[in-house]
């Protein structure tokens, strides 16, 4: 068996890490002799490789079948991939257990995926992930601890031995996820803060966060994290409009290509953007033109015959 290193840092046995990109994100496949278990499932347009790549780590570590799936919290592109992973493996699903009501009933009012203007097909929980507890996932028993913020129900999982922090999009190299909360006025800056605190207070020798490559500098991370929080809190609006953006951005990443009206008519249809326009005091014509143009003028999107271009 080959070592994996991710840095200075060796990456004990029975971890595999499928880094996957912005729309699907990563996905942890932990393998032991009685358990196999995989964190996270991507978005649902990407479903059939999320199926693959399980079914790829299966055979090549001579395992039979994948028992479980373990959520970090309920966004399409940790999810999008359940449904077709509990029809392949008939394997269990977790969720947070904040979302139990939610997922039982499948109430859109409760879940994001329509208030954000995503996709996810319906599935069945069998558990749930409760804070302050541990779950066996592969040959390790892991700490569930509550991280609230990006979503308020988000958890994350820490390994004590190995000191390996499954951080979700509470922490990512350069950051952390966009704080859904404060967009419909739940609040999220301060649970931001708090999951900060939390991870400084552990001790982590290895992040795998649900976005980007896994990374050893923790502390660098965490003070990247605090400063792009000040900036973010500074200013309600500034928030607001960082998270209009990355909402039409991934939407753009599933499209690659829309025609302006599509775009359009997605943004007035998405609740969560509606929240914005408000915030921002924008009529609706002027929000979706302002939107637009922000993309391209970040160079993430480019306007090309009546159709906007998803620019990588």
């Amino acid at each position: 068996m080959f070592e994996k290193r991710i840095g200075n840092y060796l990456l004990p046995p029975g971890i595999d890490i499928f880094e996957r990109g912005w729309l699907s994100a990563n996905n942890i496949f932990l393998f032991g002799n009685d358990d196999v278990s995989l964190v996270d499932t991507g978005y649902c347009a990407h479903q059939q490789m999320t199926v693959d790549l399980v079914s790829n780590a299966l055979k090549q570590h001579g395992l039979k079948t994948l028992n479980k799936v373990v959520n970090t919290h309920l966004h399409s592109d940790h999810c999008g991939g359940n449904a077709a992973l509990s029809t392949e493996f008939h394997c269990e699903i977790w969720i947070p257990e904040a979302e139990a009501i939610a997922v039982q009933g499948w109430n859109q009012n409760l879940l994001s995926f329509q208030q954000l203007g995503q996709e996810c097909p319906r599935f069945a929980h069998h558990d749930l992930l409760v804070p302050g507890k541990e779950i066996n996932l592969g040959p390790y028993r892991w700490q569930i601890l509550a991280a609230p913020g990006h979503d308020n129900h988000s958890i994350m999982l820490y390994q004590e031995q190995y000191q390996i922090l499954i951080s979700a999009d509470a922490l990512w190299e350069e950051g952390f996820g966009v704080v859904f909360p404060e967009l419909w006025g739940e609040g999220g800056f301060e649970e931001v803060a708090q999951t900060l605190e939390l991870i400084e207070g552990l001790s982590v020798a290895l992040v795998i966060p649900g976005h980007g490559k896994p990374f050893t500098d923790v502390q660098k991370s965490i003070e990247t994290a605090k400063s792009r929080l000040d900036y973010l809190s500074s200013d309600v609006e500034r928030n607001a409009r960082h998270g209009a953006k990355v909402l039409l951005k991934y939407k753009l990443l599933e499209w690659r290509s829309q025609e302006i009206s599509r775009v359009n008519q997605w943004i007035a249809g998405t609740p969560a953007l509606e929240s914005i326009r408000q915030q921002m005091n924008l009529g609706m014509e002027e929000f979706q033109g302002w939107l637009v143009q922000a993309l391209v003028k970040s160079n993430a999107a480019m306007i090309e015959q009546d159709r906007l271009v998803n620019l990588d």
